[in-house]
């Protein structure tokens, strides 16, 4: 594929968008600026990885041909050649990240994004479990620099989690951790097995972008609001007031509680809020149902009872069944280096994207 027109797009966009920037009326609509400051910023990055796809060609070709007319065995063509070999490495580099530049960004991809954990079949080494992927994604969000706020949670009787959900605000959030939405599967020992033997249990895991207010239009008159106490962890403050919020909506019958704020109306923005992005993952799965169905082709169904990764602790193995990934690394996955699954999986969604774009 040749690159060159993109690069050339782009860098004609970047001088759109920066004029309209430019002008002092846009921001009286914010999210139009908004909007025009993160595709600014996209563009930016975007150009800049043009301009060194184009110079690191430029350099391959001038090896190339320093190495056709140099002798084979002379110090300048094997210097050439060690050359050559780096900057190929680079090139190919370079050549994803503009692919990833040519893709249409998902614009759900820079929202801030809201997880939940349920522990599934396992029972207590379930809920373990569960509490051991909240680690997880607790770690490889304070390696990012993102920001995790519990919202709810249902602990068990071994320090496990029944439930819980938690929101996590920074860059790329959504589009980094999406492809963690399905069942998650263990295979291990459990603290209360006294014979040794490996058990299988399962949790589920949904991530979902947070929905703005233009989203999902939500009608006061669809909502059932109530208050109770909070139980659990958080000190007397919690579990002394009615501060736990329980929101249904009518309509869907969705039903969502928040209780680990430090106030009824704090509980009760957060519950609207996870309300608001279930509904928003709803609205886009549906889209997407329609859209599958006129092309009578799926990657996968994108439902959540399906087994998307095995985590085999006997083997120190992880294995997502997606793209068929196995790595040998699972004390360092757990501690939350999560990159060796993400980066892989965001790849193959690259160039399933651009198979389509070709078609």
């Amino acid at each position: 594929m040749d690159l060159h027109p993109f690069v050339e797009r782009f860098v004609r966009r970047l001088a759109e968008v920066e004029s309209a920037l430019g002008d002092p009326s846009v921001f009286n609509d914010q999210k139009k600026s908004q909007d025009l400051t993160r595709e600014y910023n996209r563009l930016k990055g975007l150009v800049a990885k043009g301009r060194d796809y184009q110079k690191i060609e430029e350099e391959i070709r001038d090896n190339e041909e320093l190495i056709a007319a140099e002798p084979a065995d002379t110090e300048m063509a094997q210097m050439a050649k060690e050359d050559l070999s780096s900057l190929k490495e680079r090139f190919e580099e370079a050549i994803v990240q503009l692919q990833m530049g040519i893709v249409p960004p998902d614009p759900t991809d820079s929202r801030d994004t809201i997880v939940e954990i349920r522990a599934g079949a396992g029972g207590s080494e379930s809920a373990l479990f569960a509490a051991d992927l909240y680690r997880m994604l607790n770690r490889y969000s304070e390696a990012r620099r993102w920001k995790l706020e519990v919202l709810d949670s249902s602990p068990s009787d071994l320090g496990g989690f029944k439930e819980i959900i938690f929101g996590i605000k920074g860059d790329d959030v959504f589009k980094r951790l999406k492809y963690e939405s399905g069942v998650h599967r263990v295979q291990r020992v459990p603290l209360t097995e006294t014979q040794g033997r490996v058990h299988t249990s399962t949790c589920t895991v949904a991530v979902l972008p947070e929905a703005e207010e233009v989203d999902v239009a939500i009608k006061s008159d669809d909502l059932v609001i109530s208050v109770c106490r909070a139980s659990g962890p958080g000190g007397q403050g919690v579990n002394t007031t009615d501060s736990a919020v329980q929101v249904q909506h009518k309509p869907t019958g969705l039903i969502v509680r928040c209780a680990d704020g430090r106030s009824q109306q704090q509980n009760k923005l957060q519950a609207l809020t996870v309300l608001r992005s279930r509904l928003l993952e709803r609205k886009i799965a549906e889209e997407h149902a329609k859209y599958a169905a006129q092309r009578k082709a799926q990657v996968g169904t994108g439902e959540r009872n399906e087994r998307i990764r095995t985590y085999n602790f006997p083997q120190n193995r992880m294995t997502d069944h997606r793209i068929e990934l196995t790595l040998y690394n699972l004390p360092a996955l757990m501690e939350g280096d999560m990159d060796s699954v993400i980066e892989p999986l965001m790849h193959d969604a690259l160039q399933v994207k651009l198979k389509e774009m070709n078609q």
